[in-house]
């Protein structure tokens, strides 16, 4: 299913999310009355979406439907879409933001580093002038990312492993993505990686889904084991992992996730569940030879994708602000710069 036909209403639904100041949901620790805490002081580049990690990877969704299909009959009309990021990324925001970021080691750790980091491999893969400017801006951002990487990566003794924004498999997957990281820093992610996963077995699949989970513990961790692992070494991997897969047997991070109310934030959720499984379904069926268990992984990914897709633009702020970008990462490939 193609990203063609999605991407005006995305593009414009990116656009109204990062330029919508409110509601915000700052995770931001006040130390004195005199700080100004409006959104657009703390943030200048991401300051909208509700909170900061949507805002960057909204801007993410609203470069890659540009550099995909800008131009053509799917998103014919570009300029108010390039206006808004020409205001957003700038030096001087991108400044700030990354000051921002080093003064508070913890924040939005590792998720919304990935997704800054994943932002600027989507503007360096833009062509032309705009795509230039906006990668040069985002340069100290993706510096920041890296110090912080040096810092964090060897004190991480263990990895969190729960389906919410902490996941240290899906952010450290989608930093090898990006294509940004200096050597050393990808090298270090790597080999972290396969120190806290070579050794994994038969994982606690039937636990999942928790009740608001928007990623799922086993396939984030895979597909991660995926980008590091030559192919034959991820699929003997992947069988002691997962024995179901080739066994047959039951496997719950392979059956759609029922969502009983779409408008409740945290069980809205499994609806982005579904699509981070279809996005990592399909990137691991792909790493795996012609077989009974690629096939399974992707007819269970399009069972996912056809199961979250509709609740994508509902109208509801809940999962407006957010939702999109993973329709995308099911819709139209996992890597952030991919061409």
């Amino acid at each position: 299913m193609p990203l063609t036909s999605y991407a005006t209403p995305f593009a414009r639904l990116a656009l109204a999310n990062i330029t919508r100041e409110y509601p915000n949901f700052p995770a931001h620790l006040v130390t004195s009355a005199a700080e100004d805490t409006r959104p657009n002081s703390l943030h200048p580049a991401f300051y909208g979406a509700y909170d900061w990690h949507s805002s960057v990877h909204m801007h993410w969704l609203l470069v890659r439907v540009l550099r995909r299909h800008g131009g053509t009959p799917a998103l014919a009309e570009t300029a108010p879409y390039v206006n808004v990021l020409d205001r957003h990324l700038t030096a001087r925001n991108i400044a700030a933001e990354a000051a921002y970021l080093l003064d508070r080691p913890s924040f939005e750790r590792p998720y919304g580093w990935a997704w800054l980091v994943a932002l600027a491999a989507e503007c360096r893969a833009y062509s032309g002038a705009a795509g230039a400017r906006w990668a040069e801006a985002l340069a100290p951002g993706v510096a920041a990312v890296e110090r912080l990487l040096a810092d964090w990566l060897p004190k991480a003794t263990y990895p969190v492993r729960h389906g919410n924004h902490p996941n240290s498999a899906f952010a450290l997957g989608l930093l090898l993505d990006s294509g940004e990281l200096s050597a050393p820093t990808a090298d270090a992610v790597r080999e972290r990686l396969l120190a806290w996963f070579a050794d994994d077995h038969d994982a606690p699949a039937h636990w999942e889904p928790s009740g608001q989970d928007f990623l799922s513990p086993a396939l984030t961790e895979a597909d991660a084991m995926r980008r590091v692992l030559a192919p034959e070494a991820f699929a003997s991997w992947l069988d002691r992992f997962l024995p179901a897969l080739r066994s047959g047997a039951s496997c719950p991070s392979l059956d759609v996730p029922v969502v009983s109310d779409h408008a409740d934030p945290q069980i809205g959720h499994l609806l982005g569940l579904a699509l981070s499984r279809a996005a990592a379904l399909r990137s691991i069926a792909g790493a795996l030879p012609d077989g009974p268990v690629r096939t399974r992984l992707a007819e269970a990914a399009r069972a996912h994708l056809a199961a979250g897709l509709p609740a994508v633009e509902r109208g509801d702020f809940t999962t407006d602000h957010w939702l999109a970008t993973f329709a995308v990462l099911a819709l139209d490939g996992d890597h952030p710069g991919e061409a």
